[in-house]
């Protein structure tokens, strides 16, 4: 951090003394935990604590000392990325002039509430301390819901730089400032990597927070820069500034659904931020909140979020609003910020009758917005009396929303050598993001001895394929076969008696991967079939499931989720398969997840379910008050369902507007006889995304959509409903008008 002297050290030597300018500094290695709380505790201004090359299991460290800024004490790795913290581990810092490199947690959690904490214990905290070079890598704890912070920034003047932090799935903020307000903190964030978080599921989900609403109106001072978010998609909230005068400078956001945040506090600066969405679902740009932001200089290149998470997205305030509820925005400057190909830039967003005070004193000035259609990306949706015009430039739209403040033309973009677009008139040459704009590259953060992932989410890809014959020869390759890897079973019948555990990416399939007469049937003989355990995926694909042989009992499931070992981010995908004879009791389900795991997707797609007494997707242990849900996405398409108990029933409850999730979507499928007893054939609660589109409904039981959280759209579009009700869409609360398409719709025989 500034002010710290860099020393270049040599090689390490136990007990070796080496020179650090005119200061000897004492450099100690140790190979166990005894030998470092020796040492720590002896150390002086100046030594370097180097643990040894391995694994250390089940270390709490505590690092405590005084350094001074010319002579910091450092804790780092023998060699840098040899050093695994793994296990129930963490790092607490405590004192002053600290600095830790070179060390990698993954393989474990941390058993407190924070992986590396800037402080032993309230009365403790670290200053002027840096952890620099660290990598924590999907260090998570069994289950999603259990909270914890990966670093948590105490104290002041505290630098967190050049480190990796990749794969995030539990709760939790990944990078949080915790303020002792009205004390500004002056932490730096820079050069680090944030990676491949997914979708939590529920609020908490941050990648970086810094403050809270309850210190929001004292300034914290922190600056976070040069750093790079790459599928940073935990929630709506990126980044969530929850304080007053921080600055968020030159950071680049690739394809990471949601935004950087003004959530709460004041007087902060957005500056040289580089967004690039790629068309990706839910890529956001910034949201304005509360008084005297500024956001300027910005770049945003084909993001297609919307709402919250539009490329630009002015809120609507609460009148006198409580301390965490939504200040107006008062006194906002947007300048020189491009936007190009984004979906769109929201005014008022989030309008409705509690949120109803409009922008006032606020400027929206020489702005670039060029569009790759003729639709204008603008939404109004409040009154814009309180925001001023000016000298912007937008591409030609066939029907404008502002009607005055932007000059529309023919613009003609070409990419500079920063890699981003500028228009070729020198007459645009003031308007818009700046050419001296160097976006950060994903090489210039995080560490250069540790990879970085090329992708996220399950592959199914890439493994060997193993072909089998016989009952015994498929349960032994299920247990052998590595992720990726494909179980093909020959023409024939293949009886299982007890589960299969599943705590990899495996694709089960039949010959050729297409259903046919010869297919082979699996046929269970257990409570379930298939139980995804941490790590599983699963695909099925040509294959044909029989329960016919299952036991008599009541609550059979197909697909099922282990309570202990709970899957993190799965799929399921079952691709050309039949399923047959699931009703030798009641509630045998084909698939059931709970919402104390979280599934990135299920797919079913030209596949036939017949006599089937409980659900084909079913979700567990449902709480109207938890916010939690079981699965992001839901897609069935050119599927039959014949006489099952229901298609699916889908829930995520609660009110807080942090996710893009649950989405749903049903197209070109056939229901038959189905969903009688329940009157339901389809149920859907909190779902934020549904599409139901050319299906036939016949003598079945109807669609409920109940709308619970933020602003969902629901489209029922050109189905036919032969002896079937017509769709119900309920409101639970009032959020502005409804988004509910109930279109083309056929009714046949009346219900």
């Amino acid at each position: 951090m500034t002010g710290f002297r860099e020393c270049r050290l040599g090689l390490l030597f136990i007990a070796g003394v080496i020179g650090c300018g005119a200061v000897a500094a004492k450099e100690i290695r140790v190979g166990d935990q005894a030998a470092y709380a020796t040492a720590v505790k002896q150390a002086q201004p100046g030594d370097v604590i180097a643990l040894a090359d391995g694994e250390w299991r089940d270390f709490q460290i505590l690092f405590e000392g005084r350094g001074t800024a010319d002579r910091p004490i450092t804790l780092t790795a023998q060699t840098k990325g040899r050093v695994l913290i793994t296990g129930k581990s963490n790092l607490r810092l405590a004192g002053e002039y600290l600095v830790v490199s070179g060390l990698v947690f993954r393989d474990g959690h941390t058993p407190t509430g924070d992986v590396i904490s800037f402080r032993r214990d309230s009365k403790r905290p670290a200053s002027h301390s840096r952890v620099t070079e660290v990598v924590i890598d999907a260090f998570n704890p069994p289950e999603r819901s259990r909270q914890d912070l990966w670093v948590s920034m105490y104290g002041q003047s505290n630098r967190v730089d050049h480190s990796q932090f990749v794969g995030k799935t539990n709760a939790g903020v990944t990078l949080a400032v915790i303020r002792d307000a009205p004390v500004a903190d002056r932490h730096r964030i820079d050069h680090n990597y944030f990676g491949f978080r997914p979708p939590l599921g529920s609020n908490g989900g941050e990648t970086i927070r810094i403050g809270t609403s309850e210190q929001s109106l004292s300034a914290s001072h922190s600056v976070v820069e040069r750093n790079y978010f790459e599928h940073c998609d935990g929630e709506v909230e990126i980044v969530s500034n929850k304080s007053g005068g921080n600055t968020f400078r030159g950071n680049t956001f690739f394809e990471s659904q949601g935004s950087l945040v003004l959530r709460h506090g004041n007087d902060n600066l957005v500056e040289g931020n580089v967004f690039f969405g790629n068309g990706r679902p839910h890529t956001g740009g910034i949201r304005v909140i509360n008084a005297r932001q500024t956001v300027r200089g910005n770049y945003m290149e084909g993001v297609s979020g919307t709402g919250f998470a539009s490329a630009l997205a002015v809120m609507n305030g609460v009148p006198n609003s409580v301390i965490n509820r939504y200040h107006q925005v008062s006194g906002a400057r947007i300048e020189n910020n491009t936007i190009i190909d984004a979906a769109r830039i929201t005014l008022g967003a989030g309008a409705d009758a509690e949120r109803s005070a409009s922008p006032v004193d606020s400027r929206f000035e020489r702005n670039l917005i060029v569009g790759g259609t003729d639709q204008d990306p603008f939404l109004v949706e409040t009154d814009l009396s309180g925001i001023a015009f000016s000298g912007n430039a937008q591409s030609k739209v066939a029907k404008p929303v502002l009607p005055a403040g932007i000059a529309r033309q023919s613009i003609e973009l070409a990419r500079g050598s920063n890699g981003l677009l500028y228009p070729t008139d020198p007459a645009l040459a003031s308007i818009g993001a700046p050419r001296s704009l160097m976006p950060v590259r994903k090489e210039e953060t995080g560490v250069t001895w540790y990879a970085k992932p090329t992708k996220g989410g399950v592959d199914f890809s890439g493994g060997q394929t193993h072909r089998v014959t016989s009952s015994a020869a498929f349960t032994s390759a299920v247990a052998a076969a590595k992720s990726g890897d494909t179980i093909q079973l020959a023409a024939g019948e293949y009886a299982v008696d007890a589960p299969l555990i599943i705590d990899r990416a495996l694709t089960i399939a039949g010959a050729g991967g297409e259903l046919s007469a010869e297919a082979a049937t699996i046929r269970l003989k257990s409570p379930s079939l298939f139980v995804l355990k941490r790590g599983g995926a699963l695909r099925l694909q040509g294959l044909k499931v029989s329960g016919a042989a299952a036991p008599a009992q009541d609550g059979n499931v197909v697909i099922n989720l282990d309570a202990e070992s709970v899957p993190a981010h799965y799929a399921i995908e079952i691709l050309n398969s039949e399923f047959v004879a699931l009703n030798r009791a009641a509630a045998f389900d084909v698939v059931a997840v709970s919402a104390r795991s979280f599934g990135q997707r299920l797919e079913i797609r030209d596949s036939t379910f017949t006599n089937v007494s409980g659900a084909v997707l079913a979700v567990k242990g449902r709480e109207e008050s938890e916010p939690l849900y079981a699965l992001e996405t839901i897609e069935i398409s050119g599927a039959s369902f014949n006489n099952v108990g229901r298609v699916a029933d889908v829930f995520r409850g609660g009110r807080d507007e942090s996710t893009f999730g649950p989405r749903f979507t049903m197209t070109n499928s056939t229901v038959m006889n189905s969903g009688k007893d329940s009157a339901m054939s389809l149920r859907l609660s909190g779902v934020l995304f549904t599409r139901i589109d050319g299906n036939r409904f016949s003598d079945s039981g109807g669609i409920e959509v109940t709308h619970g959280v933020g602003f969902p759209q629901t489209a029922i579009v050109d189905n036919t409903f032969d002896n079937t009700a017509a769709p119900v869409v309920r409101e639970l609360y009032a959020k502005g008008p409804p988004r509910v398409a109930l279109e083309g719709n056929v009714m046949g025989a009346a219900k």
